[in-house]
């Protein structure tokens, strides 16, 4: 069987601890295999990051941008228990945040169904795809602690150096603290392409949630920008494509979910989509269940897996010993992201090809061949618990079978 040739490389962002170990497997059992595997590589391994000072981060968005298409392993975010472990210079900054800020881009998670894992939502039968802004609010935050006696103010000094000030509080009877958020609407116009253009190439319809209603100006300019980018750019082409967009309040959001079938793009403010990702993920199943993909306004896609590194089942197996760890969202992040490259590049072969890596995988499960965290979710009668090398083996073979 000859190998499918790539015309144009991936980005390939390698990670850390199982996840990196993982990787290695996929690539060699599935994909290498059928595929002449053409990629730009570079190491997101915290190691490597600590020896370039984070450098390799950035370049490795950089050709993100130039090529169009990555595929990301899940890394580490440090924590002072990590500049310890790993000797680092400095906390290094998140990988995903930095790549974010520099593609610009909007996150969208989505969940992977397979039959005998049913949502704890039963009305759910279709995915809910979360997209979350990637930008600013707590996350870029500046925040203090009041004294008693103190008068806390909202101060904006113009480019000719008038201020415009506005009380926060008066903390004369009592300590307190305070929060400063931002956003900008280069961003926000950003997230809201980012999702028009996602939800046109899903075919599924969008919704957006705020709270305008309280934060009149802040939420607000969020929900503006919205309607405006949407009536004046893709209102005609949602219409053709028989999609809506529908905004509504946050609370409101969460009770139509709720009672929703599923099958819509919902969304949310950096905070919200943070928290609702997670809600999502496991009233699913699971974050080894849910794939994940930055895209960016100018039609750029970096494809991962939405759960992190797998700690304790990587020192285990440096112990020697083996681990039921879950490659299934590791596996769609390299679907997904051949997939684009063969639609970007005409490539039908590869775009049939991620196809079938999906379907095989599925159907490993489906067949009752599965990991531990998806045995102790699953309903099947037939379930059987493996360890990874044999979960992926069993794909493998089934992969073959659909190739031939």
């Amino acid at each position: 069987m000859s190998k499918i040739i790539m015309k144009t490389p991936l980005v390939e962002m390698d990670g850390d601890e199982m996840t990196r170990v993982i990787w290695k497997m996929i690539k060699e059992q599935l994909i290498e295999p059928y595929v002449e595997l053409k990629t730009e590589y570079y190491d997101l391994g915290l190691v490597h990051r600590n020896a370039t000072d984070d450098r390799v981060t950035v370049d490795s968005a950089e050709a993100t941008k130039k090529y169009g298409v990555a595929v990301k392993c899940a890394t580490i975010t440090p924590n002072a228990a990590r500049v310890e472990e790993y000797k680092l210079k400095e906390m290094w900054k998140s990988p995903n945040g930095t790549i974010r800020a520099i593609l610009d881009g909007t996150v969208f998670r989505k969940p992977i169904i397979v039959k005998g894992i049913t949502p704890f939502i039963p009305t759910w039968t279709k995915p809910i795809t979360i997209a979350r802004h990637a930008y600013g609010d707590i996350y870029k935050n500046t925040e203090m602690r009041v004294p008693e006696g103190s008068k806390a103010e909202l101060v904006v000094t113009d480019k000719d150096g008038n201020e415009t000030r506005a009380l926060i509080h008066d903390f004369s009877s009592g300590a307190g603290i305070i929060q400063g958020v931002h956003n900008i609407d280069a961003s926000i116009a950003s997230f809201a392409r980012s999702c028009f253009e996602f939800a046109l190439s899903e075919r599924e319809s969008i919704w957006f949630a705020s709270k305008d209603t309280i934060s009149k100006t802040y939420d607000h300019r969020f929900k503006d920008i919205f309607a405006e980018i949407f009536e004046s750019e893709y209102k005609e082409k949602f219409d053709e494509a028989g999609i809506e967009y529908f905004y509504t309040l946050i609370d409101d959001a969460v009770a139509r979910i709720i009672r929703s079938e599923g099958g819509v793009i919902w969304a949310c403010k950096n905070y919200d989509g943070d928290v609702m990702s997670d809600m999502v993920a496991t009233a699913y199943g699971s974050l080894g269940l849910m794939t994940s993909v930055l895209v960016s306004p100018d039609g750029v896609y970096e494809y991962e897996a939405a759960h992190g590194t797998v700690q304790r089942h990587y020192y285990k197996w440096l112990k020697g010993e083996k681990t039921s760890t879950n490659p299934v969202a590791t596996i769609f992040a390299w679907s997904g992201a051949l997939r684009k490259r063969g639609e970007l590049d005409d490539i039908p072969e590869l775009t049939s090809y991620a196809d079938k890596l999906e379907k095989a995988t599925i159907d490993t499960i489906e067949s009752g061949v599965m990991t531990g965290d998806m045995a102790a979710l699953s309903k099947l009668e037939n379930k059987r618990s493996v360890y990874s090398e044999e979960f992926l083996g069993a794909i493998a073979e089934r992969l073959e079978k659909l190739m031939r």
